[in-house]
Order: C-alpha cells, then structure tokens, then sequence
C-alpha cells in the first residue's frame, strides 16, 4: 500500500505561515485582539493604541491614572498576554 499524502488543512498553513516566517507576527495580531477581552471594556475604553515592535508591546493610554496602575502589574500582563497567545510574543510593555 503507498503512503498518504494527504494532510489537514491546518497543517498546511502553519506550514505556510512558518515558510513565509509569518506565524510570529500572526501571534502578534492574535495578541493584540485579545487586548479587549483580557483587560476588560474599561481597561479596553481608554486605550487609544496598541501594537507591537521588537518584542515589545507598547500601549497608549488616555488616562494617566489608568496608566500608573497598569505600569505596576506589567509582569503579570506579560505572563498573561502570553499564555493567551500560546507562544512567548512579547518580553515587555510600555505605557505611553
């Protein structure tokens, strides 16, 4: 009996995506849409952007309070950022 070639579609993307070196940044969007459900509508409310460069995750914010109550958690919204994302995307977070 010959092998089978056949694979899950799954597979094939991610396949794909590691080829093309694109599952890094589409851990970085998944992440980033998560910021509304993991922080909250509050939280979510006064943050005016967010995005992520060189590992870093930066958010502006338009409440400063908001920003230094966030500013001392920033190792646990690390930990949990990434295990929301199944993979180690980001190393740290800057408030603006």
């Amino acid at each position: 009996m010959a092998a089978s070639n056949e694979q899950s579609l799954k597979e094939v993307i991610n396949e794909l995506l590691a080829a093309y070196r694109l599952d890094g940044k589409l851990h970085e969007v998944r992440l980033i849409n998560s910021w509304e459900s993991l922080m909250g509508i509050s939280v979510a409310k006064h943050t005016t952007k967010i995005y992520i460069a060189k590992r870093t995750l930066f958010v502006e914010l338009n409440s400063a309070a908001l920003r230094h109550e966030l500013s001392y958690a920033k190792t646990k919204l690390i930990e949990l950022l990434n295990k929301e994302a199944n993979h180690d995307v980001i190393s740290e977070i800057v408030f603006l």
